[in-house]
């Protein structure tokens, strides 16, 4: 059984803008009035989401970390991952007992995913305004993060995506493993979303969640851009 004062950690990762930063303020939104939240964010050289998140108002803002990597964003959710559990693992220990960590990567591109020495599950984000093939292309959180969430569901008229196709996509590409449609203005997919989390919850406490590694990231160049402008 797992250790009663260890929160579940949560990842939630995925390309720049996907909308990562409004998912994290949805759960706590959602979640805060039943269970004990905390939230840890990571930029390179800001802490950008955490103040977003802060300004929110979804959690105390002591509950809410940021850590400045100063690297890939890759790397301080996969390679070197102690920055991260140390804020974790001091959450935890400040607001004992917390029932669920969620841990925000920086957001890059398609390749990135946590190391199960991080997260204990994982949820992966794409949204609509990024292409309505995106999910067809695939790549190891799009096919084996425990959850794909195609966001912002709502902007698909305007952008050009054929929505039920995109999922369908998805979940072609998943094989079985879960795809969630969400839009914040649609609180029958934000309930969802809650509801996977808390299930994820239950599991973790009975002892039958076993962290799952969607796979190393692909060959990656430091050519792409970094820059960091959020779309809430």
């Amino acid at each position: 059984m797992p250790d009663p004062t260890r929160s579940l950690r949560l990842g939630v990762c995925g390309p720049v803008g996907t909308g990562k930063s409004s998912l994290i303020a949805m759960v706590c939104r959602e979640l805060a009035g039943s269970l004990q939240l905390a939230v840890v964010t990571n930029d390179i050289y800001t802490d950008e989401d955490a103040r977003f998140l802060r300004s929110a108002g979804v959690l105390p803002e002591e509950r809410i970390v940021g850590v400045e990597t100063g690297a890939c964003p890759h790397t301080a959710i996969r390679d070197d991952v102690t920055a991260n559990l140390i804020a974790v693992e001091d959450l935890e220990q400040r607001f004992a007992p917390l029932d669920v960590v969620l841990v925000e990567s920086g957001g890059d591109n398609l390749t990135a995913t946590f190391s199960p020495a991080l997260v204990d599950a994982q949820i992966f984000v794409l949204d609509v305004a990024g292409g309505g093939d995106v999910a067809r292309k695939g790549g190891p959180g799009i096919e084996r993060a425990d959850l794909l969430v195609v966001n912002k569901t709502d902007l698909a008229p305007y952008v050009g995506v054929d929505l039920e196709r995109m999922v369908h996509d998805a979940q072609q590409a998943r094989q079985g493993r879960p795809v969630l449609a969400l839009s914040r203005s649609d609180a029958d997919s934000v309930a969802a979303l809650a509801g996977w989390v808390t299930s994820r919850l239950a599991e973790f406490r009975s002892g039958g969640l076993v962290p799952v590694d969607p796979g190393p990231m692909a060959a990656h160049s430091h050519g792409h851009s970094h820059a960091h402008a959020h779309a809430h």
